[in-house]
Parts: structure tokens; sequence; C-alpha cells
């Protein structure tokens, strides 16, 4: 006879899985209708916030890069 594995023993059957995966969905469910959503004047404004921080967090590093690239080139004498 096989052995029952521990995990389909910590489950139950399959209706009792079924039943769990029910509740779980009603409950994110629910969460999701508290949340306090943002308005879509907020959501394009925090986006274009993110993008150009990240565009200028990016020529800040390329700049860095050359700087560096140009100092390596100086000190190797290529």
């Amino acid at each position: 006879m096989a052995r029952e594995s521990s995990a389909s023993k910590r489950l139950g059957t399959g209706a009792a899985r079924r039943a769990l995966s029910f509740k779980l969905f009603g409950e994110v469910l629910s969460e999701l209708r508290r949340v306090t959503w943002p308005t879509r004047e907020e959501t394009m404004r925090l986006t274009l916030m993110v993008l150009a921080v990240s565009a200028a967090i990016g020529a800040f590093l390329g700049l860095v890069d050359i700087g560096l690239v140009q100092i390596f080139n100086v000190v190797l004498g290529n």
C-alpha cells in the first residue's frame, strides 16, 4: 500500500484544498477592496518622476563611467 506524503496529510482531501483556495481568494479580494488606489493623475505624475530620476541617475553614472575610463586610459598609457 502506498504511503501518503506529509504534504497531502497536511492539506487533506481535494475538497478541503479547494475550500482553502476559495477562502484565500475571497480574502485577497476583500483586501483589494480596502486598498486606497491612486488617481490616474497621481499615477502619471509618480511614473514620470520615477522615469526622470532614473534617467538622471543613468546620466550621472554614464558620466562617471566615461570619467573613470579616461582616468584609466591616462594611468595605463593607452
